[in-house]
């Protein structure tokens, strides 16, 4: 079973940038998918960024030009940047991971952008 532990998450202003973490217990490199999701209260929880095993990005339409996926295999963890973040950026962010024996969330993190 993998564990995921999401960090980075906190209080910043409008137009700042966070960078969050997600250390997985064990190598990432066969897993075949990660991603970023995130929930706002009342909200449901939505995709906002994946990046395969190869490398390949997907991003929420919401949050292109503004955040980064990627991942650091020889460290088992997949990073978030964001930068110009918006107040409704602010939600609960949780890291995913899909691999041949299952798929797995972190506890999230929590992201607040104050205008």
């Amino acid at each position: 079973q993998v564990q995921l532990v999401e960090s980075g998450g906190g209080l910043v202003q409008a137009g700042g940038s966070l960078r969050l973490s997600c250390a997985a217990s064990e190598s990432i490199f066969s897993i075949n998918i990660m991603g970023w999701y995130r929930q706002a209260p009342g909200n449901q929880r939505e995709l906002v960024a994946t990046i395969t095993r190869g490398g390949n990005t997907n991003y929420a339409d919401s949050v292109k030009g503004r955040f980064t996926i990627s991942r650091d295999n020889a460290k088992n963890t997949v990073y978030l940047q964001m930068n110009s973040l918006k107040p409704e950026d602010t939600a609960v962010y949780s890291c995913n991971a899909i691999a041949v024996i299952g798929t797995y969330w972190g506890q999230g993190t929590q992201v607040t952008v104050s205008s």
